[in-house]
């Protein structure tokens, strides 16, 4: 047992017999396509048909265009808004499911009404935020209704503000849940040592609980980044095609059938995803924090 199995002359250690199969799956479904898209990435197109080939022209136009610095602005706009909302709020609620509720079945309730929203697709989620912030729509008919205003908000829908509001309706959940996994982790002894010691507990927070939470911040800030930066259906759909993203300017080069340009997006944005991640990797290290 635990013994090297010979093969004709060959060892083969159990556990590399174990990892080969895992290493596969990951090679055929992980880097098999992102090589594929960096290679047609150099490839020349024309009106209806692909020409492989190696050329620059696509990564040239793209790094060059004033309209992929508008996108690129605008989704590290929408990502950075969307994570400080989603850190605020998200922080919020796990630290009242885990500190303030003590008993354990009603915080499991609650953290299943948390979920309750996944229970229906993003689109559907997206879409029942328009008649509440359309012009006519329930928000601007109860604000009107109040006397608050003397006319419907124009900029409630097809807006930055619909696009963030509905970025952050759809993945707050994402930042709620790896902060309430590190929260339960805290020894509940070292909160009552800062209280005892004097420390308010917006001092507590800060110095105790927020350091003790790097991990899950770190992780649910990953899933934001990377969920926002990836997205197109949400600027789309809640900016009523007035505001452009990366995403976006991807989906709109496959509809016409530019797959090279939209490969070439496609691996500067990788790379951008990956340069954030790595500035955040240097701030914490998650498998030290797990």
């Amino acid at each position: 047992m635990g013994s090297p199995t010979k093969l004709s002359g060959f060892s083969l250690n159990p556990s590399y017999l174990q990892i080969t199969p895992l290493s596969l799956v990951i090679l055929f479904f992980l880097l098999f396509p992102v090589i594929t898209i960096i290679i047609v990435s150099f490839w020349d197109y024309n009106a209806y048909q692909l020409l492989p080939d190696f050329i620059f022209e696509n990564y040239e136009f793209l790094l060059t265009s004033s309209v992929t610095l508008k996108a690129y602005l605008n989704t590290f706009y929408y990502a950075f808004m969307t994570w400080i909302i989603a850190l605020v709020l998200g922080f919020t609620v796990a630290y009242y499911l885990a500190f303030y509720i003590k008993n354990p079945l009603l915080q499991s309730i609650l953290f299943i009404v948390c979920t309750v929203p996944f229970l229906t697709s993003n689109i559907i989620r997206m879409i029942s935020w328009i008649p509440l912030l359309g012009r006519n729509g329930l928000v601007n008919s109860g604000l009107q209704g109040a006397g608050i205003t003397n006319e419907p908000l124009e900029w409630l829908l097809y807006s930055d503000f619909s696009v963030i509001l509905a970025f952050v309706h759809l993945y707050t959940l994402f930042m709620v849940v790896p902060i309430f996994n590190a929260m339960m982790r805290i020894d509940r002894n070292l909160v009552e040592a800062s209280i005892d010691a004097g420390a308010s507990m917006t001092q507590t927070i800060f110095h105790v609980i927020i350091p003790l939470c790097k991990s899950g911040i770190a992780i649910g800030s990953i899933f934001i980044i990377t969920l926002v930066m990836g997205d197109f259906i949400t600027v789309r759909l809640m900016s009523g095609g007035l505001s452009a993203s990366v995403g976006v300017l991807i989906y709109n080069e496959i509809s016409l059938l530019q797959y090279p340009a939209a490969a070439a997006g496609a691996v500067i944005l990788l790379i951008t995803v990956l340069i954030m991640l790595s500035i955040l990797f240097r701030f914490i290290n998650i498998k030290q924090e797990l």
